[in-house]
């Protein structure tokens, strides 16, 4: 019966996430921006995917992988050999994104990079990353000094970097830590932290996702100096054409079997490392052991129904309809349109829903999950919007990255270190499925349409949506500590304490 109840919740989340977005672009369709019938028929069948695949999926992920990562991070640290603790760290890193489906997309839309190279120069990043954000954790050393490094070292080389290159390691770096990645390299953090006994101990375990995204931008970039690449002949998504509801049908029948291997090579991995890691180390005893198996099956079944309607039924008519707005006088409400969709998407990434609940689970409610969504929702939203005025004006990225990025971590100063890690952490999980397999498409059908650079100007979405969290989520932490500082000036001196209040006396002789 508890089985059942967190599973219907899950679909309850899942539905208040997909429909506000999906009754946003029925509308559009209805009215500004008319699209096929036989497309709109698909995209609402994906829509019934998409909520059946977030709901399976969110709850598989606590069951399984958030607990792989958990007893990982927990059972590396007792080998108390660092070298091998690094070793482990860089092979996890890269065996979890090569899993990584956003990765996959954005490999597939970018044509100048062979996919096979991107995901494994990407991949290479993150498990070198990942070593690094170890040896954070171990010797408590603190993020925003490690941030601060490395994105200077970043900006500094992508000035001298390919231009065709630039967008696309920026976009790399947001779409790693995706809904694979992020609740086990967050519960792998939380798992070696807790050894540690000092107070920062808990927020040092966020903060891994951050640095684990700054990787790929780096290994990206590097790329570029290297390799050639390929044909820069841009290649959107093919859209089909359905003559009758036989043909909706079969094609989502017939990309079944494309996305169960797709997602059983990604996740195969991970499972047997997992198994491995069990008859050697963990060793579990039998019904957590199974609990985690049937986890790892629900979080198999969830993604590749995600995936399944995502990419059949979403991607298609995101293009369409960025195609359809950028021509003509709806041009010009690209912005607050984009903008709009940006505040309901967010709700939509799967990675979302497990960042947030392990937040306020670590801060023990100080930032909850409603404060965590609507911080989230304003960063999105601006970053939809910034991205469509890239679009339209052909303004080059880094007018918005670098004062962005200035700020995040001029703000990492005048908050606790626990929130700049959950700013950051949060940049990497709001650019997720949703960003890169429907606002991608929609910014490159807009882009298309007004003639723009789709390199330069399409590409580049996911990077913004990844940097407008670590400022909303800051300032979310600012406000925290100026409430947290009247909560204090009215306890203290002339607070009265009620008749039921337990009153510690050696606090109050150490206060005298």
């Amino acid at each position: 019966m508890l089985f059942k109840s967190k599973l219907s919740k899950k679909f309850q989340e899942s539905a208040a996430s997909v429909l506000p977005i999906a009754i946003i672009v029925i509308l559009l369709c209805f009215s500004i921006a008319p699209t096929p019938t036989d497309l709109m028929l698909s995209f609402i069948i994906g829509t019934g995917l998409l909520i059946l695949g977030l709901g399976l999926f969110t709850f598989g992920v606590e069951k399984s992988m958030t607990l792989i990562g958990t007893y990982t991070g927990t059972r590396l640290t007792k080998f108390r050999k660092l070298w091998l603790i690094l070793i482990i760290s860089f092979i996890l890193g890269i065996i979890i994104t090569v899993a990584e489906p956003d990765l996959q997309v954005l490999a597939d839309n970018a044509p100048h990079i062979n996919t096979f190279v991107l995901i494994v120069t990407v991949s290479v990043g993150v498990g070198l990353f990942l070593m690094l954000c170890m040896l954070r954790i171990i010797m408590g050393i603190q993020l925003r000094w490690i941030l601060m490094f490395f994105y200077a070292v970043v900006f500094i080389l992508a000035d001298f970097a390919v231009p065709d290159y630039i967008s696309i390691a920026f976009d790399s770096g947001g779409v790693t830590t995706g809904p694979m990645t992020v609740p086990f390299i967050i519960a792998m953090g939380i798992g070696v932290a807790s050894i540690r006994s000092d107070k920062n101990a808990e927020a040092d375990s966020f903060g891994l996702v951050a640095l684990c995204s700054i990787g790929p931008i780096l290994a990206v970039l590097l790329l570029g100096f290297f390799y050639e690449g390929e044909s820069s002949g841009i290649t959107t998504s093919v859209i089909e054409n359905y003559q009758n509801t036989s043909q909706i049908g079969l094609s989502y029948v017939e990309a079944i079997p494309k996305y169960m291997t797709e997602v059983a090579i990604a996740l195969s991995p991970i499972v047997i490392f997992f198994l491995l890691f069990q008859v050697f180390v963990l060793k579990l005893r039998r019904l957590p052991f199974i609990r985690i198996l049937i986890g790892l099956v629900f979080t198999y079944t969830g993604l590749v129904c995600f995936l399944l309607g995502v990419n059949v039924g979403f991607s298609p008519l995101g293009l369409i309809l960025g195609t359809e707005l950028g021509g003509g006088w709806t041009l010009y409400l690209l912005i607050p349109i984009a903008a709009l969709m940006g505040w309901f998407i967010v709700s939509a990434e799967p990675a979302v829903h497990v960042l947030t609940k392990q937040v306020e689970e670590i801060s023990s409610g100080a930032v909850s999950q409603k404060a965590m969504k609507v911080s989230l929702s304003i960063a999105i939203s601006a970053a939809m919007a910034l991205s469509m005025l890239r679009v339209i004006t052909g303004i080059h990225i880094f007018y918005f990255l670098i004062p962005g990025y200035i700020i995040s971590l001029a703000l990492s100063f005048f908050v606790p270190q626990m929130f700049t890690a959950i700013a950051f952490d949060s940049g990497g999980v709001a650019s997720g499925p949703m960003t890169a397999t429907f606002m991608l498409p929609f910014a490159m059908g807009a882009c298309q349409a007004v003639g723009g650079d789709i390199l330069t100007d399409a590409f580049g979405l996911v990077a913004l949506v990844a940097m407008t969290p670590l400022i909303t989520i800051q300032v979310m932490g600012a406000v925290y500590v100026v409430k947290s500082r009247k909560n204090e000036q009215v306890k203290s001196p002339l607070y009265i304490y009620s008749d039921t209040e337990v009153i510690e006396l050696w606090e109050e002789e150490e206060c005298s």
